[in-house]
C-alpha cells in the first residue's frame, strides 16, 4: 500500500527534493509565498507526465460575491473557473480561453473565461425557483450535473483575435459532476489525453475557495509504450488519493500538495503563473454595441430618462442620458 508523507520530517525533505524549474536554479521557497490564485505547472520524473496544481481563494471569493448566487450554483461556478484556469494551462495561445455550459436545466448557462495575462471572469444565469426545487428534492446530496444544468452541451473555445480563426472544440454533457463532463471530451479528444480532479466550496467563515490537479499524458519515446503506460497508471492512483481538503485548505502550501501526491517518483515544479479576477468591460465597449443596435431599439432602452446596462460578468453598471443616448445613435 502506497505511504502518504505528512509528518514535518517529510515536509522538511520536500524543500530538498522539488524544485523550481526558472531557469536560475532557485529553490521551491523563492516562489512559495504566494499559495493561492495561481498555477503551478509540474512534471513527475522519470515519467511522460506532466501536469498543472490551481489553487484560488481570494480570486474566486471575489468573482462569486459579485452575484447573489444560491449555494449549489456557486459551488458549480466556482468548479468552472478553475477548469478554465487548469484547461487553459494545458493550452499554448494568445488570447481568450473561454468554458461555456449551456442545458435546458435549471442553470441554463454558465460562462469562465481566462486571459494568457491570467485575468479570469466567471457568471451563471440561472432560474431561482426551479434551483430551489431540485435542492429541496435532493435533500442531504449535492444536486447532479443533470439535476442542475439539464440536456446540453459544454463548449471549449480559444480566441486569439479578429485575424486568427477561432478554434471551438464542443461535447455533450455527459457525466454526473463537471469533472466527469470534461473526462467526457478527454475521451472524444485525440490530442489531449488528461484526467483532472476539481474541488469548490466556502470555509466556515464564508469565503470561497476552489482547486483542481491536472495531469497530461505526453507522446512516448520510441520503444517506451509499455512504461509510459505504467507510469500514467501510476500516475492516475497518486492523484485519486488527493483529497478535497488538500486542494482548498489555505494553511498547505501548493508543493507541499505536490510532494504527498508525487514524492515516490519525485516531482520538478516549474514557474507559477498568477491568476486574478479581471473583467473586460467597460463604458467604451458599452457604447460601441449601443452604436451597433438599431436607433428605435436602442431608445426603447430607456427607463426613467437613462439606459444601464450591467456586466453579467461583474455587476459593473454603465448609465448613459437620454442626450448621451441620441447622441451615440445620431438621432
Amino acid at each position: 500500500m502506497r505511504k502518504r508523507a505528512s509528518s514535518p520530517g517529510a515536509l522538511a525533505a520536500a524543500d530538498k527534493m522539488v524544485r523550481a524549474d526558472t531557469g536560475g536554479g532557485r529553490h521551491l521557497e523563492e516562489q512559495s509565498a504566494r499559495r493561492d490564485d495561481l498555477i503551478q505547472p509540474f512534471k513527475i520524473e522519470g515519467q511522460a507526465v506532466r501536469g498543472r496544481l490551481v489553487r484560488m481563494g481570494p480570486l474566486v471569493d471575489e468573482i462569486l460575491h459579485r452575484h447573489e448566487y444560491p449555494a449549489v450554483v456557486g459551488t458549480l461556478l466556482a468548479e468552472m473557473l478553475v477548469l478554465a484556469a487548469a484547461l487553459a494551462g494545458a493550452l499554448k495561445y494568445e488570447g481568450v480561453f473561454t468554458l461555456q455550459t449551456k442545458g435546458d436545466g435549471p442553470v441554463r448557462l454558465m460562462v469562465a473565461d481566462v486571459t494568457t495575462r491570467g485575468d479570469l471572469r466567471g457568471y451563471a444565469q440561472f432560474d431561482a425557483e426551479r434551483v430551489a426545487a431540485v435542492v429541496e428534492g435532493a435533500a442531504a446530496a449535492a444536486p447532479s450535473v443533470p439535476k442542475l444544468l439539464g440536456a446540453g452541451y459544454l463548449a471549449f473555445t480559444v480566441d486569439q483575435g479578429a485575424h486568427t480563426e477561432r478554434y471551438q472544440g464542443i461535447v455533450e454533457l455527459t457525466g454526473a459532476t463537471l469533472a466527469e463532463c470534461v473526462h467526457h471530451y478527454f475521451r472524444q479528444s485525440e490530442q489531449l489525453e488528461a484526467a483532472i480532479k476539481i474541488a469548490a466550496g466556502r470555509l466556515p467563515d464564508g469565503r470561497w475557495r476552489a482547486g483542481a490537479l491536472m495531469l497530461q499524458r505526453l507522446p512516448p519515446e520510441p520503444g517506451a509504450a509499455d512504461e509510459v503506460e505504467d507510469g500514467w497508471r501510476r500516475a492516475l492512483a497518486f492523484m485519486a488519493s488527493s483529497t478535497e481538503t488538500e486542494l482548498l485548505d489555505p494553511a498547505v502550501e501548493p508543493n507541499d500538495i505536490l510532494y504527498r501526491l508525487f514524492h515516490e517518483d519525485g516531482v520538478r515544479v516549474f514557474a507559477r503563473a498568477e491568476l486574478k479576477a479581471g473583467c473586460r468591460c467597460s463604458r467604451e465597449r458599452v457604447e460601441r454595441v449601443l452604436r451597433s443596435l438599431p436607433a428605435e431599439e436602442v431608445k426603447s432602452l430607456v427607463v426613467d430618462g437613462q439606459v444601464i446596462a450591467t456586466c453579467e460578468f461583474c455587476s459593473s453598471r454603465y448609465s448613459f442620458s437620454e442626450d448621451e443616448v441620441a447622441a451615440l445613435v445620431g438621432a
